[in-house]
């Protein structure tokens, strides 16, 4: 991959990293409008059926999961060009999905650094370990990684376990800034829960509260893990590892249908974001129409997508995720698949 086609692909970019203030304010009234009437519509229809309030929170916990997209573009400082803005509705919109708008923040910057980098593993992504990794691991973290790699652990405990406790915390070394952002981002959802306690019970609060975090907990975990982890992935060693090549061969292109993609604000063009995390989300679709090259990335539907529930491992030798069940076979040389041989995208571009 030369260098002139890597600055081509991400010249190609430029034009839609631009913010336009006409659309993150319609963005701002057209989600967070909603999740609070549905919301409170949800409230209402108790005193009717729960069979009726489930169904609206479900549609709030979809609008919970567009808030939490917006929250994204603010720490990538795309979704204002002022730095302040982006941190004052960042700060507010954490608030409302549970996330600590700097710890995030700076997480995922380094998700960004190292999405792909086999040597970089471990902060603001998913536990992935490789075959090798995994056989000489002792049995105490191989049962531990069997848990955390089990689907009803990851989608139905992760979302408590993550949202509820692990965000609740400063992560070690966190500066004084990162800090104050929790305790204030803490505060303000006990002051919110409490408020909203005191107004309709808490038994009702719970009621409707519980099943929005759990519906948008789940998606967004969801998203996360398939964005990455899906067929003709790739990762590679420190040494052979390209930040555009983990982009656009590393992250995936997730078609949704159209209400789906709205509700997740395009985030499915994550081969996009990954390649120019300053295109806010509502150029992803522009950008990538207009660059043949990413015409190419790797595509999948929500129908394909289930097959990475069965991926457990990444196989070095054959660059593929494999089941716990195909990484003992994979001892075998005979039962190994050959080594892909795809071209990244990024050398495609002199080809267009």
């Amino acid at each position: 991959m030369t260098d002139l086609k890597i600055s081509t692909l991400k010249r190609a970019m430029a034009p839609y990293e631009k913010t336009d203030m006409k659309s993150s304010i319609r963005q701002i009234v057209n989600t967070i409008v909603p999740l609070i009437l549905f919301w409170y519509v949800a409230y209402l229809s108790l005193s009717v059926s729960y069979w009726l309030t489930l169904p609206l929170a479900i549609i709030a916990g979809g609008f919970l999961v567009r808030t939490f997209i917006l929250f994204h573009d603010c720490t990538h400082q795309s979704f204002f060009k002022s730095r302040l803005a982006n941190d004052i509705l960042g700060t507010v919109t954490g608030v409302l999905t549970l996330v600590p708008y700097q710890q995030w923040k700076h997480t995922h910057s380094i998700h960004h650094a190292t999405s792909s980098n086999l040597d970089k593993r471990g902060t603001g992504d998913m536990w992935l370990l490789t075959v090798e990794e995994y056989a000489a691991s002792p049995l105490w973290r191989r049962i531990y990684y069997r848990i955390y790699r089990n689907p009803i652990v990851m989608f139905g405990i992760g979302p408590i376990a993550i949202f509820l406790i692990n965000y609740r915390f400063n992560r070690r070394g966190a500066k004084r800034k990162e800090r104050i952002n929790l305790y204030v981002t803490n505060i303000s959802i006990v002051s919110l829960y409490a408020l909203l306690c005191w107004a309709i019970g808490w038994q009702s609060f719970v009621m409707i509260q519980f099943p929005i975090l759990m519906v948008s907990g789940l998606l967004g975990i969801w998203l996360f893990y398939v964005q990455h982890q899906f067929e003709d992935s790739y990762f590679e060693n420190e040494d052979e590892w390209s930040y555009v090549q983990a982009a656009v061969d590393g992250s995936s292109f997730y078609k949704l249908p159209k209400v789906l993609q709205w509700i997740t604000g395009n985030i499915g063009y994550h081969h996009v974001h990954h390649l120019s995390p300053k295109v806010p989300n509502y150029n992803l679709e522009k950008a990538h129409n207009a660059t043949p090259p990413l015409h190419k990335a790797t595509t999948i539907t929500v129908a394909t997508s289930l097959k990475s529930l069965r991926f457990r491992l990444w196989n070095e030798k054959t660059k593929t995720f494999v089941t716990f069940k195909q990484a003992k076979k994979s001892s075998n040389p005979r039962l190994i698949r050959p080594t892909r041989n795809r071209q990244p995208v990024a050398d495609r571009v002199g080809n267009e």
